[in-house]
C-alpha cells in the first residue's frame, strides 16, 4: 500500500488528506519526523512559508526533510510548499530544503484579497484545469533538468524536478484530484525503484 504523508505543521493539510484519498491511496497527517520512515511521498501543503519554516526547525524536521528528498523518495509543494522546496528565493540569502532546481518569488500575484481562480493546461496531467491562486509565489526560472508543467501570463506555475513536483497554486482547493493523481504515480514509480 502506498503512503503519502502531508507535512502537518500549518496549512491545508485536511484538504490534501481527502485528495490524496481520492487517489485510492493512503493519507497521513506528519507532525513528527519519525513518520516519515514510513512514507513513499510527501506534500509539503500551502500556508505561510516563514511559519511553517519556523515550525519545521522547531520540530527538527529540516535534515529529515532533506534527507526523504535525497532518497529519491517524491514531494510535492504547493504554493508556501513550492518555496520550501525552491534552492532559491528571491531577496533571500538561503533557500529552505532547497533540493529543487527553480528560483521563486513570493507573492508574485499579489495579496490575499486578489486571489482568482484559472483554466490552465498541465502537461501530462490536463487540457484544462482550474487552478486557486492565493498570495502565490511562482518560479522565476527551472534549472536544466526541470521541465516546465504549467505557465499562466507568462510565469511559470508548475514544474517537476527528479522527483520533486511544485506549482504555485492551491490544487487541494478543487474537486479535480488530476494534480494530485499524476503525484500519486510518481510516488508509485518511485516505489517500483526502490523496492
Amino acid at each position: 500500500m502506498v503512503k503519502i504523508g502531508v507535512l502537518g505543521l500549518q496549512g491545508a493539510v485536511r484538504e490534501h488528506i481527502r485528495s490524496i484519498e481520492a487517489a485510492g491511496v493512503e493519507g497521513i497527517v506528519v507532525k513528527k519526523k519519525e513518520q516519515l520512515d514510513e512514507l513513499d511521498g510527501l506534500i509539503l501543503p500551502g500556508g505561510e512559508s516563514t511559519t511553517m519554516r519556523r515550525l519545521v526547525d522547531r520540530y527538527g524536521f529540516m535534515e529529515p526533510l532533506r534527507e526523504f528528498g535525497r532518497q529519491g523518495k517524491p514531494m510535492f509543494g504547493t504554493c508556501a510548499g513550492l518555496i520550501m522546496l525552491a534552492n532559491k528565493i528571491v531577496g533571500y540569502d538561503e533557500p529552505h530544503i532547497g533540493l529543487m532546481d527553480i528560483v521563486v518569488e513570493r507573492n508574485s500575484f499579489g495579496r490575499q484579497r486578489e486571489s482568482f481562480e484559472a483554466d490552465l493546461p498541465i502537461k501530462g496531467v490536463a487540457d484544462s484545469y482550474t487552478a486557486v491562486f492565493i498570495r502565490a509565489p511562482h518560479i522565476v526560472s527551472v534549472g536544466a533538468e526541470t521541465e516546465v508543467l504549467a505557465e499562466y501570463d507568462g510565469r511559470i506555475v508548475a514544474a517537476k524536478d527528479r522527483n520533486f513536483l511544485a506549482c504555485s497554486f492551491h490544487p487541494e482547493l478543487t474537486d479535480d484530484h488530476s494534480l494530485t493523481n499524476y503525484f500519486v504515480e510518481m510516488v508509485k514509480q518511485a516505489k517500483l525503484i526502490h523496492v
